[in-house]
């Protein structure tokens, strides 16, 4: 884990030319978070609104101006953690000081804030509709790991853009593709799987400050109605009602099938639906030292009190005053593989070549992958859901290209 004695925090303000100047001397109170279905980073400081060489500091950070805060742990990491605009700024005097407080949102702000009418036609891809979206508000897309999907034709009216693209994921979900998060990394926007992390962090007892767990039945779907496109005087037709766990009662969910959709790929989107949220859901929040570079969508291992397994973090807050962190988790399906005690992550192996996959699914999507040395960065106890494929090796040479998940007797 991080030596939290050895973490350094470092806040810049970007001024109109560029500049970078360091104002974490002035700094009072740090923070940010990436909360659950929102797609943008909130960033929150406040300062001394003191004078610096370019006068008063509520002159050089202004409304629009962009914060930048870096994080050092004494030793491999030393990078930028979090970054937002200014979008509230609020000076305040006081007869013996001055303070400056502000609130900043990362390039994704202005999708999560906007509505527009989207028209995509069918046939349209994941990938393409997604970058028309970004393209269209000038926000640059940088990794793009998500599902690829065909879309029937899909019509969005007065929605906001960041609940469009969210939707255009969950839909390729339905068709097979694999669960992502949408975020914003040094000003790109980014799509990449719930789990992609290389190094997943353990947290126990010994280096937990607190664990609450809950079950919870809020967002539970217990049955689906697949209706068909309306008739000229409004009305659908019920093509199909699927049922699932009704002992909470029943919450129904609709999903309407596509004017070029069949009814078996509708009725197996609705299943979809009834697996993933036909069940209560466990959620857990752990208060624990701070790991600056953590982030929404990360994949961690929890081995404390009731709580034990793999969790996909769905939210996170910072805290660099406290050095403390709290991190909304959600359970990941077990795996369910054996690493024997043969093997462990950090392991260089030999890899015999073979196949690598996008996710540990059975379905997941794989490609040639040729035999070479290889590190072991995620294990059966600690990785994603599925287990077909349960170990996820990256290659340490060129003379290999393997980097995804492998079967079990594939290295040793």
């Amino acid at each position: 884990m991080v030596d939290v004695a050895k973490l350094k925090y470092s806040v810049s303000v970007v001024g109109d030319d560029g500049t970078q100047y360091n104002i974490k001397n002035y700094i009072e109170a740090l923070g940010w978070e990436e909360a659950n279905k929102e797609i943008s980073m909130r960033l929150t400081f406040k300062a001394r609104n003191d004078t610096t060489s370019k006068g008063q500091l509520s002159s050089v950070v202004k409304l629009g101006s962009l914060i930048v805060v870096t994080a050092s742990d004494g030793g491999s990491f030393n990078g930028e953690v979090a970054r937002g605009f200014v979008e509230k700024w609020n000076p305040q005097d006081r007869n013996s000081a001055s303070d400056l407080s502000c609130i900043c949102y990362d390039e994704l702000y202005k999708l999560q804030k906007s509505q527009d009418n989207v028209y995509l036609p069918d046939g349209t891809g994941t990938q393409s509709a997604i970058q028309k979206i970004l393209d269209e508000w000038g926000v640059t897309l940088g990794q793009y790991k998500g599902p690829n999907a065909t879309h029937g034709k899909l019509t969005f009216k007065n929605k906001y853009l960041s609940d469009i693209m969210l939707e255009l994921l969950d839909d390729a979900v339905k068709k097979g593709g694999e669960k992502c998060v949408i975020r914003a990394t040094k000003g790109k926007a980014e799509i990449v799987p719930l789990g992609g992390n290389d190094d997943v962090y353990v947290f126990k007892l010994d280096n937990t400050i607190s664990v609450s767990n809950s079950l919870s039945t809020e967002d539970l779907v217990t049955k689906v109605k697949v209706v068909g496109q309306e008739n000229k005087s409004g009305q659908s037709k019920v093509e199909a009602t699927l049922d699932g766990l009704t002992q909470y009662g029943t919450r129904q969910r609709i999903y309407r099938r596509g004017s070029d959709e069949k009814l078996a790929d509708a009725k197996s989107a609705a299943q979809a639906i009834l697996d993933e949220d036909g069940k209560a859901v466990e959620e857990v929040s752990v208060n624990t030292p701070d790991i600056p570079w953590l982030r929404k969508g990360h994949l961690v291992c929890l081995k404390a009190g009731t709580s034990q397994g793999s969790y996909y973090v769905r939210g996170v807050v910072h805290n660099a005053e406290s050095l403390t962190m709290t991190l909304d988790l959600l359970k990941a399906p077990d795996d369910g593989g054996d690493s024997g005690g043969k093997h462990s992550v950090g392991d260089i192996v030999n890899f015999h070549g073979g196949t690598h996959y996008v996710s540990s699914y059975a379905d997941a999507k794989g490609y040639k992958a040729t035999a070479g040395k290889a590190k072991i960065t995620k294990d059966p106890s600690c990785a994603k859901n599925g287990g077909a494929h349960p170990w996820h090796l990256i290659h340490v040479d060129s003379s290999s290209n393997v980097y995804g998940w492998v079967d079990e007797g594939t290295f040793d």
